[in-house]
């Protein structure tokens, strides 16, 4: 049996991350997300692949999502409220709680704000949540009487999971999102050690390779120091949940001790809602928030205020933390508009910028003018930083988990294609794996483990239980050791149960008297003098014939073959210098373990051949 994983989004890209794999005829869809830096058809999978007539019910066992992120959520109502998908969809308590704040922030932005067409409701959101059925960490789910799934600590995000999903003896493994270090509010990915078929990681940072967070901690705070300190304004573009949580705990801590008095607001009510959910799922963060908290929530920031528009022209210095990230829409793009013509405002972007988005542009270079999505153009005179506080693992933590599960596969996702090419060699190389990196629309096939479950012939099970001493000395000590071993033959019979026998009762297995070994050899021959090499080859073909019974000869100019016939043959060394051959060095033939019997056919050929050498 083989595991097909079809990649409907994150194929040699990074947005609206969507793979269903096939495991012994039962189809699983892993997350269902939407392209944040696309406008037009290309936002969502293309679901069509998946059945032309829209019948998903059948075609789909379950979808699993993996956390609340919009390019691994966005799709879902869609899929479900528009496309009409009814089967179970599974995801973290956290995640279910969550998404539909996203899902309904991101409706809101592009339909009520930038007046695009709606792909899904307010009503789609609602009715699409209350088909989730949620997941414990480590908790096997019984899809169905084959399916069988497990999440586990994935770090990235509040309730981000990895998914380990079985089907009979083929295992999998989807990672989603995760990170293989802790931060300031979540710990670090954790996953049992597990057989698997194949592996399924993203690859956004597959070439990057972090130090120590602190150096960069230290560069972020003073970028924003510096800037409020001059009088500008400084924006953080961040998704309500994730980031903007690690960053307010890191500003807030740094206010403190530096009893600096500027304001830092937030620009949704969503981030506080979601504030209220960080610490409500306390139990989904870092162990030194779950250690704070007994003393004080971590969540609870003295220094961050709620953000009121009015406050866009207001004179003097602030940070403002405001959605969504990448400046991909919404109120962070229209900050943006205002504040970057001025030369003492600043602009840190926390993490990476999918193409397409305004974010992406101001990463790929020093741009003096941007273009947004409505065609105007924004002069760009404030200072750019980036800040390195992805929430995804990099190079060495993909390489980590790969080694510490050593999957027989590994695909790639959610990456930029000549990164996750290397990614794709070293992982090839250094670890022995084969490792492929498709694009959206192609499948991947691998071989699927299959274990068959035997019984054992009484007489197997004896010659197992004989000891098999071997003796030796080593350093003037005797050494006993028992080597045990037992040649035994696996007999499958139509309807039956597999067995295995020992090797002397094959034959009553198989209800057939005894076999007969085939053994095929070829020798070359050097000819001297005159003789013509075509007459010796006929001349040995004969003496065989009349000698052997059974045998299957082949001639050509050049070689003779001798195959398939009965009897035992012996061309030990003992046995040639016994039958008083003075030397053989120039006839290659086949050494076998057979006992001497009345067959004379070795001494036969060697005597034609030692009268023609």
């Amino acid at each position: 049996m083989a595991i097909d994983c079809l990649v409907l989004g994150a194929g040699q890209e990074i947005g609206k991350s969507c793979v269903v794999v096939t495991i012994n005829n039962k189809k699983i869809m892993f997350d269902c997300g939407m392209h944040m830096g696309c406008d037009d058809h290309n936002r969502y999978p293309d679901f069509s692949i998946l059945s032309k007539s829209g019948d998903f019910d059948k075609t789909i066992s379950c979808v699993i999502i993996t956390h609340f992120h919009m390019d691994h959520v966005g799709a879902l109502p869609y899929f479900t409220e528009v496309c009409g998908y009814n089967g179970p969809v599974y995801m973290s308590y956290p995640t279910k709680a969550l998404s539909p704040l996203m899902l309904e922030d991101y409706r809101r932005i592009m339909v009520d704000r930038r007046g695009e067409e709606e792909l899904f409701t307010s009503a789609h959101i609602a009715t699409c949540m209350n088909k989730v059925i949620p997941l414990d960490l480590k908790q096997t789910i019984q899809v169905d009487q084959d399916l069988q799934i497990r999440a586990y600590y994935a770090g990235h995000v509040l309730g981000a999971v990895m998914v380990y999903a079985k089907v009979g003896d083929a295992a999998i493994v989807y990672t989603g999102d995760y990170n293989m270090t802790t931060d300031r509010h979540l710990g670090a990915a954790k996953i049992d050690r597990l057989q698997l078929d194949l592996l399924i990681s993203e690859s956004t940072y597959a070439t990057t390779t972090r130090g120590s967070k602190y150096p960069r901690e230290r560069e972020f705070l003073q970028a924003v120091h510096k800037c409020v300190a001059g009088g500008g304004k400084a924006l953080i573009p961040s998704f309500a949940l994730g980031r903007a949580q690690e960053l307010c705990m890191l500003l807030d801590d740094y206010w403190e001790r530096m009893n600096i008095k500027v304001p830092i607001y937030f620009s949704s009510g969503l981030t506080i809602q979601a504030n209220m959910y960080y610490k409500m799922l306390i139990s989904w963060t870092s162990q030194n928030v779950k250690e704070k908290h007994v003393a004080h929530n971590p969540f609870d920031f003295k220094n961050v205020k709620d953000f009121d528009r009015s406050l866009i022209h207001a004179p003097g210095p602030c940070v403002l933390f405001a959605t969504p990230g990448m400046l991909c829409a919404g109120f962070s793009l229209e900050v943006f508009k205002h504040w970057a013509p001025s030369p003492l405002n600043l602009v840190a972007l926390p993490g990476y910028s999918v193409a397409g988005t305004v974010g992406h542009k101001l990463m790929s270079g020093k741009p003096t003018t941007v273009d947004l999505y409505n065609g105007t153009k924004v002069d760009v005179r404030c200072k750019i930083h980036q800040v390195a506080f992805s929430p995804h693992t990099d190079a060495k933590g993909i390489m980590d988990l790969t080694k510490f599960l050593s999957p027989k596969n590994v695909v790639l996702v959610h990456g930029e294609k000549p990164s996750m090419m290397s990614l794709k060699d070293k992982i090839t190389s250094e670890l022995d794996i084969p490792c492929f990196v498709p694009a959206n629309g192609e499948t991947v096939s691998v071989a699927s483990t299959a274990f068959i479950k035997a019984n054992a012939s009484d007489m197997f099970l004896k010659s197992c239980s004989n000891p098999n001493f071997r003796f030796s000395n080593s350093s003037a000590q005797l050494r006993v050791t028992d080597q045990r071993t037992s040649d035994g033959v696996l007999v499958i019979e139509k309807s039956k149960k597999a067995k295995i026998v020992h090797q002397d009762e094959v034959s009553e297995a198989l209800r057939e008297e005894d076999h007969i070994v085939s053994l095929a050899y070829c020798c070359p021959v050097k000819v001297k003098g005159e003789t013509d090499g075509v007459g010796l080859i006929k001349l040995l073909s004969k003496k065989i014939s009349e000698t052997v019974s059974y045998a299957e000869i082949h001639e050509s100019e050049t070689c003779l073959q001798v195959g398939s016939f009965k009897g035992s043959l012996c061309l030990k060394e003992e046995c040639v210098h016994r039958r008083g051959i003075s030397s053989c060095s120039e006839v290659k033939f086949l050494c076998c373990n057979w006992s001497v019997a009345d067959l004379e056919l070795g001494w036969e050929i060697i005597n034609a051949m030692k009268q023609n050498l």
